[in-house]
């Protein structure tokens, strides 16, 4: 019954977004390749994967036997039942996983497949969401920037399928976006159901990756007031939104160091150092990133910043390492790199593209300090590449939209 009633709402809104959406033909494609890359990747299981998937079938065996029990489970860090324990010290984003799959193991039964599919399905609907809304706020932007983006990018594509973090991760972070663009620039009033929805995905995205979901939501805080500003009729000129932004930024970051010390410098500066020496001692043979002297210091962190954020981007290159992965990887590398390339000569042609410049302002800043925190904290390449697939496809989106490879996607007939 429960699968029924997801899969009657699938059909549902796949119907409407197919006859609304101006590019609305590519969505069965689209949902197909998703779900090849969701069998793919539900076939070839990843360790982090099969561990997700085992206790979250033990946290369900408790959701039937001792449903008390599981509701204290849900709201502490640790588990017993059965003779399986399974304890945390402190939050895991991986134990919020697999809280969760204990619930929809209700729908799936503990079917492996059906749960990567839940995942999938949900990541799609919100890149495709986000594509919608940027075409319809944005309508003069190429709509195959948003879909290359978000939908049909390789690697996005396959870390962003089956039982992986990233699922929940870019599947709340850009229906989150398109939400705040209809609010923003389309001029919709939010509803109450809209509004919790944000809510919900807001939290989600936090219970993922807190590195990740900061600079989003100073990105979205930042970009809110410009646009408050600009209804004032202030911030029209583009060094006042990015005076508008960056006293955003600073003033969030002070009132979030007071609320929490999560949000605070040394807490992420310690995080990264510490995240980086735990990975880096299993990379030596294998292509990885290097810092001299890399310390839990504000200064030490920008010196190697640039470095961190050139090495998240464009590597591993295709010559680094003979295995597969690598030169596939590579090869992707090259692309970006052309694409990347061509968002350069539009920008010397001053052809930069048609979104708004706040908002390339605020998604700018979201994938350069993003790019810096993987770089710093991620070591091993491997690791890296599937990581930074939660800020590829806002890259890409900024690295697109320009007429140069507008007039590219058209003859792919994007």
């Amino acid at each position: 019954m429960l699968n029924s009633l997801l899969l009657a709402w699938l059909v549902r809104w796949g119907g409407q977004q197919y006859r609304t959406a101006s590019f609305g033909r590519w969505l069965l494609p689209l949902l197909g390749l998703k779900l090849v890359a969701c069998g793919v990747a539900s076939y070839l299981l990843s360790e982090d994967a099969a561990y997700y998937q085992r206790w979250g079938l033990q946290l369900t065996g408790q959701l039937w036997d001792l449903p008390g029990k599981w509701l204290l489970t849900l709201a502490g860090d640790y588990f017993w039942h059965g003779g399986q324990s399974l304890e945390f010290h402190g939050y895991s984003n991986s134990f919020f996983l697999i809280k969760l799959l204990s619930v929809l193991n209700l729908a799936s039964l503990g079917s492996l497949l059906l749960n990567g599919l839940y995942l999938s399905l949900f990541c799609f609907v919100g890149g495709w969401e986000l594509a919608v809304a940027v075409v319809r706020v944005f309508p003069l932007t190429p709509p195959g920037a948003p879909v290359v983006a978000f939908l049909l990018w390789p690697t996005v594509v396959y870390w962003t399928a089956g039982l992986t973090k990233e699922c929940l991760l870019v599947g709340s972070g850009a229906w989150l976006l398109a939400l705040a663009l209809r609010w923003l620039y389309g001029a919709e009033t939010p509803r109450f159901t809209t509004v919790a929805g944000a809510v919900l995905l807001a939290v989600l995205q936090f219970k993922m990756r807190f590195f990740f979901a900061a600079p989003l939501f100073a990105a979205l805080a930042g970009l809110a007031v410009v646009r408050v500003g600009q209804q004032l009729g202030v911030g029209r000129q583009r060094w006042v939104q990015v005076v508008l932004f960056a006293a955003t930024l600073t003033l969030g970051g002070w009132v979030g160091s007071e609320i929490s010390p999560v949000f605070r410098l040394n807490k992420f500066t310690n995080q990264l150092i510490r995240i980086y020496s735990d990975l880096q001692a299993g990379t030596q043979n294998r292509p990885h990133i290097e810092y001299e002297n890399l310390a839990p210091t504000l200064e030490s962190v920008l010196r190697n910043a640039p470095k961190a954020i050139a090495s998240a981007l464009v590597r591993p290159m295709p010559w680094e390492h003979p295995a597969p992965l690598y030169v596939g990887a590579g090869l992707e590398n090259l692309l970006l790199l052309a694409v990347l390339g061509t968002a350069a000569l539009a920008l010397g042609r001053r052809q930069p593209g048609l979104l708004p410049f706040a908002l390339v302002v605020a998604l700018g800043f979201y994938c350069l300090a993003l790019a810096a925190l993987l770089g710093l904290s991620t070591p091993n390449l491997g690791t890296l590449n599937r990581y930074r697939s939660a800020l590829l496809p806002y890259l890409l989106l900024l690295a697109l939209q320009n007429e140069v490879a507008a007039s590219w996607l058209r003859r792919l007939g994007l």
